[in-house]
């Protein structure tokens, strides 16, 4: 009380002298009162604050650069343990509820929150994927989190459950504990969901360990808490259509009462004080709520300046750099950065910025006589094209230049982007609507359709190719025939009279074409020839082909060596002939229409990752960007005599090239990383980018609202937005812009806009690891949960892992006393002892019980992520050992993580080669995060002997040899996400056998995730939709299985798999 009493003074001192104080501060989160319900802790601008429950001026608590929310206090109300990211990672943090110094309790990377304090006050549960018990069987993953509890003082953590439990809360005996579940990623703010993968409550008895679920209602119930001595649980549910406060008795939950109305906007963060007055956050702001009464507005102000600025320099290199362009002179560089473009000087290192918006620009590119910049800019609600001139005579470069003039030429109630200026600098090619391919003419302003959605369709902004042929005649571009996926290279008369021309008519994967030699050759990816993934929906490697534009240029490209020295050195002679003195035009390009699709070669010799192509001035080299092992490298091939070789090393993750005007230098851009290069003579050197950038950060976010807003309006995949009022719900949460101060609130704001959509695939994220972060690195063990002594007793050392080598002789029993020299008392986390060290030379102190004796091993511990993927080897291990053991070896069993050609590889090896003579096979998919693999799958496991290889007395084989055509049976749960349920459905649609598990949410759809222009942040809304043949869209369409199993949480925690045995059980019937 002595404590919150203090906090309250500084409250009303606070009230005498606010200055500029913001009267109505709005989206205040993760709200939680005090246990005498007299004050509440939130969040607000990443800090904690403390305001009176009956409003009043807020005092903030913390004051760090980090992130700090989800504030829990302690039972006396003395303490608040809140979650902090200032390691990295979120810890827990205990200080003085008055406010003082944060003392960190935990040490570990993974992320941890807090929930519940014990009713001793002593501990604090909280969730996070640390590890699960050796016993659990259940999918190991990072998306479903433990239940721990740690000392207030910190110590070691110990674990409480295995299985997800968030938002746990404790009755006064603690022989009560509520929670509610997670059984699935999805976008946490998600509303109007009605699927198996929503929230329910459940109830655990902490002394006999049973499990009860509380809530029957198909959507979401989340976030219970106990008020009138525990005889009562409030939690959040949707059962009204939105998030409201509802009510139910502790001994009867079957009846449950809403309590709030609310109807616009979802209730979130609902905590109670022991007199049971609740709160809640509604709309951006705080509310009470009291016995039978009506929600009460807590009115807030807040009177604190802002810790960082809004605006800010951040400097101009590195990764961020895109989107490049070379002058026709070789002299400058244009190039895209977070949204704005520059130029920077080839020679030296000035850079300039060009455009000054909060919006974004893409696409730039020089006029052919390098005066003017062409670009697209997404101002003004909507994309629109700009070009930037130099306005003084005198000064030749942008680089250089002082005064510039931005014009604006398509601005119209469409969206405009791609601009591409034809060769001969007298029209703009550009993208309209993001599938309508349109040609503007500089003189008359007119403008001509091209291509439109019969030939293009966009996944996302920015990805139409194509391409201006040099006479500014003809346009290449990529495109697909409705109906069909794979894409095909094509060209069109730039006039706009003639139809598109199918150039490759393949059913292979041909894309970005590219004009070579003057217009003569035209050179594309292609799938064709390359190694492909064993599933036909996987990927596949490409090589570089050409179409030659008239025969001449073919038959001189299919000339020896010799003959075309002869040939060469015969046209020289001819051109020192000509008249020089005289410029010439670009001579119109005469197409050989006779035989042109058979003018077709192939140019590279070894299929691989092809990234970017050129080819030389003469038709003699190509020079492009493969990847065979860490990354981009520039190779060369000689198209006369076939020889190749790697030309630069690069290791680059991304990569792109061009060449100056006159084809003699090349200009690549790796990673960020600009380089001019002779390629002739290997010469090359680094273009120096060395700028900076005035940024303004509110502003910003405030265009990428706006662009994720828009996008969506745009491009969802289907109309009525699942039934929200999209243009209505824009500036309910644009006012909530000047609140948010940094990217987890604003990646929190956009989930929550974007989940208004129910919808899969949806969603924000923020992605924050500094250099410096905590990274505990593992030993592969697990221990033993109960031990209490010092040290870490192991209970089981995993398959591959560190401690699983030649020679080390550990065995589970033996006790790991110190790492490095410092000893594990019980009082310490031992995380804190294994931080960065993966990888690296660690000393273990081994002791043994049985023996008495002690020695010391040196390791090298793994990552987390290498720790998971031998716990997930692990499972798959167990589950087969069982489906043999259950089925006498007549079952086989595989497990398919993901839909891609690894996974495939993986089912074809096991289920062709150790299980061929097995009876049927155990198709298990739970947790399946999707890709892209129904079809192969489907195919694979739907065989039909037709066939039998054989003779009187053996057969050596039968067709089709590369498809199961035995029985089979599917496992899948609500963690089946995307192709996870496409195949789900499909498996049971297509009665290929029966479908085991639970009911697995409608996510069949496609994802269109983006990176904004402050690459931290990435989002995404689904641009296409999967319809079944039916013609009913999969999206909220859930798949029932044949076979509904849970496995319940008191025996799966334990090591019962109920799903896995009654697949068993289910497919022994059909064999037999």
């Amino acid at each position: 009380m002595l404590k919150q009493l203090m906090c309250a003074s500084a409250l009303l001192a606070c009230s005498v002298s606010v200055v500029n104080a913001q009267n109505a501060p709005s989206w205040l989160r993760y709200p939680s009162i005090s246990p005498d319900g007299q004050t509440i802790v939130f969040t607000y601008k990443g800090d904690l604050y403390c305001v009176a429950a009956s409003g009043g001026n807020a005092i903030p608590l913390t004051a760090h650069e980090a992130h700090d929310f989800m504030p829990v206090w302690s039972r006396d109300g003395k303490t608040i343990v809140f979650a902090s990211d200032r390691y990295g990672n979120f810890d827990l943090f205990q200080m003085p509820a008055s406010g003082g110094e944060a003392q960190r309790m935990t040490f570990h990377s993974a992320n941890e929150y807090p929930y519940e304090f014990s009713p001793d006050g002593k501990t604090v549960y909280f969730g996070s994927t640390r590890m699960d018990a050796a016993s659990n069987r259940q999918f190991p993953t990072f998306s479903q989190p433990e239940l721990y509890k740690v000392g207030l003082a910190g110590g070691r953590v110990q674990q409480v459950l295995t299985t997800p439990a968030e938002d746990v809360k404790l009755s006064q005996n603690g022989q009560l504990m509520l929670y509610h579940d997670k059984k699935g990623g999805e976008n946490q703010w998600r509303k109007h969901q009605v699927s198996s993968i929503a929230r329910d409550l459940w109830s655990y008895d902490t002394k006999t360990g049973k499990h009860t679920k509380l809530t029957t209602y198909a959507g979401e119930d989340r976030n219970p808490v106990l008020a009138d001595n525990d005889q009562t649980i409030y939690y959040l549910s949707e059962a009204s259509g939105t998030f409201n406060v509802h009510r139910m008795a502790a001994n009867n939950p079957a009846a449950s009462t809403q309590v709030t109305k609310f109807t616009k906007h979802p209730v979130r963060f609902l905590s109670s004080s022991n007199n049971g007055t609740l709160c809640f956050s509604y709309d951006g702001e705080l509310y009470t709520l009291q016995g039978n009464g009506q929600p009460q507005k807590v009115n807030v102000t807040i009177a604190t300046d802002a810790k960082i600025n809004n605006e800010r320099i951040v400097p101009v290199a590195g990764n961020g750099v895109q989107d490049l362009a070379v002058s026709p002179n070789g002299k400058e560089v244009a190039f895209i950065y977070r949204g704005e473009v520059f130029v920077s000087a080839v020679e030296g290192s000035v850079t300039k910025r060009i455009t000054d918006t909060p919006e974004q620009e893409r696409s730039v590119s020089f006029s052919p006589d390098g005066k003017s910049l062409i670009y697209a800019s997404e101002r003004g609600k909507g994309w629109k094209i700009y070009q930037t001139q130099i306005s003084r005579k005198e000064e030749p470069y942008f680089y250089a230049s002082t005064l510039l003039k931005e014009t604006v030429l398509i601005d119209n109630d469409k969206e405009n982007y791609e601009p591409q200026y034809s060769p001969d600098g007298k029209e703009v090619a550009f993208v309209e609507d993001r599938m309508t391919l349109k040609v503007y003419n500089l003189d008359s302003k007119k403008v001509r359709t091209l291509l439109t959605t019969n030939e293009l369709f966009s996944m996302r902004d920015n990805d139409q190719y194509f391409t201006w042929s040099p006479d500014s005649k003809w346009i290449a571009f990529e495109f697909s025939e409705p109906g069909y996926w794979n894409g095909e290279v094509g060209i069109i008369a730039a006039d706009g009279k003639g139809k598109k021309i199918n150039l490759t008519e393949s059913g292979y994967q041909d894309s970005e074409p590219q004009w070579m030699l003057g217009g003569k050759m035209l050179i594309w990816n292609s799938t064709r020839e390359g190694m492909r993934s064993q599933a036909n929906s996987g990927g596949a490697q490409t090589d570089m082909f050409a179409l030659f534009m008239t025969q001449d240029a073919f038959d001189k490209y299919r000339l020896s060596k010799e003959d075309y020295a002869l040939i060469k050195e015969q046209e020289e002679k001819a051109a020192k002939e000509k008249d020089k003195k005289k410029k010439k035009e670009e001579e119109p390009l005469a197409i050989d229409w006779e035989g042109l699709k058979t003018r077709k070669a192939r140019l590279t010799l070894h299929s691989s990752n092809l990234g970017d192509a050129l080819v030389s001035k003469d038709g003699e080299t190509l020079y492009y960007l493969a990847r065979f092992e860490k990354g981009y490298n520039l190779w060369s091939t000689n198209l006369r005599t076939k020889e190749t070789k790697m030309a630069v090393t690069l290791n680059a993750n991304r990569a792109s090239m061009d060449w100056d005007k006159d084809q003699k230098f090349m200009f690549l851009l790796a990673d960020g990383r600009v380089i001019k290069l002779d390629p002739t003579a290997s010469k090359q050197e680094n273009v120096s980018i060395s700028g900076d950038m005035n940024l303004n950060v509110a502003a910003e976010r405030a265009f990428m609202l706006e662009h994720v807003w828009r996008r969506t309006q745009k491009t969802f995949y289907t109309a009525g937005f699942h039934g929200a009022n999209w243009e209505a719900l824009k500036p309910d949460y644009e006012k909530y812009l000047p609140h948010i101060s940094n990217n987890y609130e604003f990646s929190e704001l956009l989930s929550e806009l974007l989940g208004e959509l129910n919808v899969s695939h949806s969603g924000a994220s923020f992605s924050n690891v500094p250099a410096n972060a905590d990274a505990t690195a593992s030993l592969g063990i697990f221990y033993d949960q109960n031990f209490t002594g010092d040290g870490l007793k192991i209970e089981e050392i995993i398959l591959e892992g560190p401690l699983q080598k030649a020679g080390l002789d550990l065995k589970a029993g033996m006790v790991i006393e110190k790492i490095d020299g410092e000893t594990l008392t019980s009082d310490k986390d031992y995380a804190q002892f294994l931080n960065r060290k993966a990888g690296k030379n660690t000393l273990l102190s081994i002791y043994d019980p049985k023996t008495k004796k002690r020695r010391d091993i040196t390791v090298k511990p793994i990552s987390a992520g290498e720790e998971s993927a031998l716990l997930y080897k692990r499972w798959v291990r167990r589950n087969a050992e069982e489906v043999d053991r259950l089925s006498n070896g007549q079952l086989g069993y595989v497990h398919i993580p993901g839909m891609n050609d690894p996974s495939y590889r993986t089912v074809y090896e096991e289920v062709m080669g150790r299980y061929a003579n097995r009876k049927g096979m155990v198709v298990d998919t739970r947790n399946n995060g999707g890709g892209d693999l129904v079809a192969d799958l489907a195919m694979f496991l739907s065989g039909r002997m037709f066939l039998s290889y054989t003779t009187d007395n053996r057969s050596v084989g039968l067709e089709p040899s590369f498809r199961w055509t035995k029985p089979s049976i599917a496992l899948a749960n609500e963690a089946n996400y995307s192709d996870g349920h496409c195949f789900a459905f499909s498996y049971q649609d297509l009665k290929l056998g029966k479908l085991v598990g639970m009911p697995v949410p409608g996510t069949c759809t496609f994802a269109g995730w983006e990176s904004l222009q402050d690459n931290s942040l990435r989002w995404g809304v689904p641009p296409l939709g999967v319809k079944d043949v039916q013609g009913r869209y999969l999206e909220n369409l859930q798949t029932e299985p044949d076979v509904k199993v849970m496995n319940e949480y008191e025996l799966v925690s334990k090591g019962k798999d109920q799903q896995l045995e009654i697949a068993v059980q289910e497919l022994l019937k059909e064999v037999k």
